[in-house]
């Protein structure tokens, strides 16, 4: 173990960096197999978003990793929005103020058969090791690199730890109304999602799209199907959803935009149950439809484009088959974009600074369209951010999520020195 930790952060690196820095970097090294035990815990507690207590159990432990470290730890309770809660951990000082993001629920609901840490060398599996359990023992690694090397003491950092990022609760701007605000409040902001990696080289996350959902009922005058296209019973619902539905194939693609149906059904009646997940629906061959549903999502790279995608649709929605209806409602509690912009590629500057002095290869830009949306949506309008700052790994979202346990070393150690210098003012 040892050995590998060594190649972590080679040794003229670890030579020529400061000694503060020295001593971040042999902390986490050797406080590894701490944060791999401490992962397993968190994994093992099941926290699937609508487990309330279950989530609120996973803040409680990592409320006792960051109250010895000096911060002031509160839980925010979301039962208004029907979730658990968000734990927010504040640690004052003179310097500017760094906000930590990440999540304490998981996919993995009580009912998943996926419920095991399980370890296999360097490679570690369980439901939400990576997305985020992963991301939170790198925020905790490298705050304890922090305080062992003496830059926490002056470091100015909120933690924001949201307990339902996987499904936001309702209405969002409660859900997110402490979020926001610590954005608000912050120089920067550095999200712990998964980090981008592609044949083994490590990627900055600058951009994300955003993620919101859709559903487009339409309607039309049932009867008899001998008379469908007459000008009696017209088009009928199902082919007027297939109208719109090729219309946004058609005419809406552009650069980093997608907008997938995911579920339809069409008939007399047609219906959808009250979360949106499921459509029924019944007819016969001869009998024109009255109803017809889809859902799907829309993901865009700007609020600008967002607008405008959203506004393109509902027009392709007005444009109506004859003796047809239609309407296209966008859901409230969608993730806003987090838009690229020069702030943000001048902390992924100040990242592949830490690189080159770690001896670690720089990172480029990551394509946004082939990310996810994350919480570091909420904030980006008002603060620099940069994402993906958690561990590598595989598979989220499914079972048999993994993640490289050796990349808990070098993305807290990258974190540790980057939060010190941004928030200290240091180069």
């Amino acid at each position: 173990m040892t050995a590998l930790l060594l190649l972590a952060l080679p040794g003229a690196a670890l030579a020529q960096s400061r000694p503060a820095e020295q001593t971040m970097m042999q902390t986490v090294a050797q406080e590894h197999d701490r944060h791999i035990a401490l992962l397993e815990r968190l994994v093992n507690r099941n926290s699937g978003t609508l487990n309330l207590e279950g989530v609120r159990a996973v803040g409680d432990m990592v409320r006792e990793e960051l109250e010895p470290l000096g911060f002031e730890v509160r839980w925010v309770d979301m039962s208004e929005t029907g979730r658990a809660g968000h734990l927010v951990a504040t640690h004052a000082g003179p310097g500017r103020n760094a906000l930590l993001i990440g999540h304490l629920d998981t996919v993995f609901e009580v009912d998943n058969p996926f419920q095991r840490f399980e370890r296999d060398g360097a490679r570690a599996t369980g439901p939400g090791i990576g997305d985020d359990k992963g991301g939170v023992v790198v925020i905790i690694a490298a705050l304890r690199a922090m305080q062992a090397a003496g830059t926490l003491a002056d470091a100015n950092v909120t933690v924001v730890l949201t307990g339902d990022e996987e499904r936001i609760g309702a209405p969002a701007s409660i859900a997110r109304r402490d979020l926001v605000a610590a954005g608000q409040a912050a120089a920067f902001a550095l999200e712990f999602e998964n980090l981008a990696v592609e044949d083994e080289a490590d990627f900055g996350t600058v951009a994300r799209r955003s993620s919101t959902n859709w559903t487009l009922t339409t309607s039309g005058r049932t009867g008899h199907s001998s008379g469908v296209f007459n000008d009696t019973l017209g088009y009928g619902a199902i082919y007027e959803l297939a109208r719109i539905l090729d219309g946004f194939r058609r005419d809406l693609p552009e650069p980093n935009l997608t907008y997938n149906v995911g579920v339809v059904a069409g008939g007399t009646p047609a219906a959808i149950d009250a979360e949106g997940f499921s459509v029924t629906a019944s007819g016969k061959t001869n009998i024109v439809a009255s109803t017809a549903i889809a859902r799907g999502d829309l993901r865009t790279l700007t609020r600008e484009q967002d607008e405008r995608v959203r506004t393109r649709m509902q027009a392709i929605v007005a444009d109506h088959l004859p003796r047809t209806g239609a309407e296209l409602v966008f859901a409230e509690g969608g993730y806003p974009p987090m838009a690229p912009s020069e702030g943000n590629r001048a902390l992924l500057a100040r990242l592949n600074a830490v690189n080159r002095d770690l001896g670690l290869p720089e990172m480029a830009e990551y394509d946004p369209a082939r990310r996810g949306a994350a919480d570091s949506g909420f904030v980006a309008q008002d603060v620099d951010t940069l994402g993906g700052l958690g561990v590598a790994g595989g598979n989220a979202h499914a079972d048999g999520e993994w993640i490289d346990l050796d990349s808990l070393v070098r993305q807290s150690q990258r974190a540790a020195v980057l939060i010190s210098r941004l928030s200290l003012g240091s180069e």
